[in-house]
């Protein structure tokens, strides 16, 4: 029973993690022992659990009926062995983080050396890039994301938002005539972010919404390249509010229209769904929920 028990394990680690090899990694186990117990499992109920190609495993419709169970019994399992832990001084172990580039130079970087300082037993490893990983599967723990979230089987929590501008150069702006609605500028030269929806919308408190689907005369996948480009006098750029900060208030770039508002973006954490309630991931959210503006 104890055995079974353990490979009905297995068997949601897997599933969770999408392969044999991730969740041998997770489990510390080699592939083959991960396959072997699965299989054993399935000899043992005289289903097929699991349908295995080259490229992903899929649930059978008896792995179906088993997942929920075999999870239910991980949460109950991970729940008795929080309640022992915690009496333990600090939380201890690893915990891989991912997020996206630009928020390299957001608050958020001060938010994850105030939890490195106060949980010195845990052993963060960052990885900041554009390049969006895979969460399960991937080995990650949590990753930020920053715009509008995907439906996703991922538990996920709203940290804050990010204040946006349209920026400009003096110099630029010199070029144009002084604009007084956004219609002024939607023939101007617009350089985008290729992740973001192009159609813009402009608010002000006492005017109607005003939006903006301009033609982008460049358009990049990296935030920093974006500003920088803006920065350059290439053209008009939305950008993260603390990426052009500095400059606006040394008065080398403008805020374009400051009466006008456009949407902020969300910064979102979002972690396994089989994570332990009371695990690192869900003390780490925590952490930079509480204290993000």
């Amino acid at each position: 029973m104890l055995e079974q028990l353990r490979q009905i394990a297995i068997f949601a680690k897997t599933v969770d993690h999408g392969s044999f090899r991730a969740a041998a990694k997770a489990l510390r186990l080699s592939p083959s022992v991960v396959s072997h117990h699965i299989t054993q499992l399935e000899e043992q109920l005289g289903v097929a659990l699991l349908y295995r190609s080259t490229r992903k495993l899929s649930l059978t419709r008896d792995g179906e009926r088993l997942i929920g169970a075999a999870r239910s019994m991980i949460d109950a399992a991970e729940t008795g062995l929080n309640a022992v832990s915690n009496l333990a001084p600090q939380p201890s172990g690893e915990l891989r983080v991912t997020a996206p580039a630009v928020l390299a130079q957001s608050i958020i970087v001060e938010r994850i050396a105030e939890f490195s300082i106060a949980y010195p037993g845990v052993r963060l490893s960052l990885d900041f890039s554009d390049l969006r990983r895979e969460v399960i599967g991937g080995g990650i723990d949590v990753a930020l994301r920053m715009g509008w979230l995907e439906d996703s089987a991922l538990k996920a929590r709203k940290l804050f938002d990010v204040e946006r501008r349209l920026v400009a150069t003096q110099s630029y702006l010199n070029t144009r005539p002084n604009p007084i609605s956004p219609k002024d500028i939607e023939d101007w030269d617009w350089l985008e972010l290729a992740q973001v929806k192009s159609a813009m919308e402009f608010r002000r408190q006492e005017k109607r919404p005003i939006t903006l689907k301009p033609s982008p005369r460049l358009s990049v996948n990296d935030a920093h390249a974006l500003y920088h480009l803006a920065r350059s006098g290439a053209g008009l750029a939305i950008v993260p509010e603390f990426l052009a900060q500095q400059d606006a208030d040394a008065g080398f770039m403008r805020y374009v229209l400051p009466d006008w508002n456009v949407d902020s973006v969300g910064v979102f954490a979002v972690w396994p769904p089989n994570a332990p309630k009371e695990g690192l991931s869900s003390l780490f959210v925590k952490h930079l929920a509480d204290v993000s503006p």
